[in-house]
């Protein structure tokens, strides 16, 4: 048995619920997903063992039923799920007051913003040793952006051989020092 049509009965009771709020209803992510203003406020999908509400700016919200959980901790940022296993527990003041508190937050430019997490970049021993030699080319190398500081160890170091990795190191000092990226002329 399909798991949304397993649920199809309570998630239309939270849609018919949805539907007195000013939210649009669109489909995301193969679900229904509820907008204001084009921005993701809530969305409702069945899973095996519930089926649940997501509100994408959870971590505004209060709250103060600890309903809400984070489905995917140390991953998940603001999105916070309201998981149901019957149509028993659907209390549908609970769920309006929690979806008018998302949409006011909203409104009032509450969200968070996702921060990928920066890798740091290892400068392989051959590189730095020219960089430690040569303090000009050091500080026009640390001017890059992290992505194109990248993509000149990544240069360097996809040579198998000691003397290419040197060869190739002699070939960007003079775009790294002209302030040209190894990849700039494709962009």
């Amino acid at each position: 048995m399909d798991m949304i049509n397993h649920w199809e009965a309570e998630l239309e009771i939270l849609k018919t619920i949805i539907t007195k709020t000013s939210l649009v209803e669109t489909n995301k992510w193969g679900g229904c997903v509820y907008v204001y203003n084009n921005k993701n406020i809530v969305g409702i999908r069945g899973f095996k063992n519930f089926f649940t509400l997501w509100f994408f700016n959870g971590a505004y919200l209060k709250d103060e039923k600890k309903y809400l959980i984070n489905a995917n901790e140390g991953v998940t940022q603001s999105l916070r799920q309201w998981r149901f296993t019957s149509k028993d527990e659907i209390n549908e003041a609970e769920i309006l007051a929690y979806i008018q508190e998302a949409i006011e937050n909203e409104k009032q430019g509450k969200i968070i913003k996702t921060k990928k997490p920066e890798k740091a970049i290892t400068i392989p021993s051959i590189l730095q040793k020219e960089l430690d030699n040569y303090m000009q080319l050091k500080i026009a190398f640390s001017k890059f952006s992290p992505y194109k500081q990248k993509e000149f160890i990544e240069y360097i170091e996809s040579a198998k051989r000691e003397e290419t990795k040197l060869t190739r190191i002699e070939k960007i000092k003079p775009m790294i020092l002209d302030n040209i990226g190894l990849n700039d002329k494709y962009r």
